[in-house]
């Protein structure tokens, strides 16, 4: 298993951070090589992704869920072995600090040679970049899911 952690600080408060982060059907508006998903129940979702030129479907269950707080999943089935948490930190009113740990295990020469090489870190923090980017714009969620898992 490898495994990155990455933080960035978004100007947004964190009831904000933390509701667009359940919004998992908007992740394909940030996250690259994210084609596809689709929110199956509270705690499944459906994932089509294509990095590198593989496509993979997969499903991931919310394992946790702690409004304003957290965030963690893992997968279920398929070939992608991944899992990870997402913390929501206040710095103040308006200032949030996100930290992703993901979890994931590499397979094949190309995915194994590309992990060596950072891509996945690359990937998570241009993610991060890209979600601080639409949410600063935004200004707003576009929906919310408070449940607790």
């Amino acid at each position: 298993m490898s495994q990155v952690e990455e933080s960035i600080k978004v100007d947004v408060p964190v009831r904000t951070a933390y509701n667009q982060w359940t919004q998992f059907e908007s992740f394909p508006e940030f996250m690259g090589g994210v084609e596809r998903i689709e929110q199956r129940t509270d705690t499944l979702t459906h994932w089509v992704t294509k990095v590198g030129g593989v496509r993979r479907e997969f499903d991931a269950a919310i394992t946790e869920q702690i409004p304003d707080e957290r965030v963690a999943w893992t997968t279920i089935g398929g070939e992608t072995e991944q899992a990870g948490v997402v913390t929501f930190h206040r710095i103040d009113d308006d200032t949030t600090k996100i930290m992703l740990q993901v979890d994931y295990d590499p397979e094949g020469l190309a995915e194994n040679v590309g992990d060596k090489l950072g891509f996945v870190k690359r990937q998570v923090s241009g993610d991060l970049k890209r979600f601080k980017e639409f949410i600063e714009d935004r200004g707003a969620e576009t929906g919310a899911w408070r449940g607790k898992v």
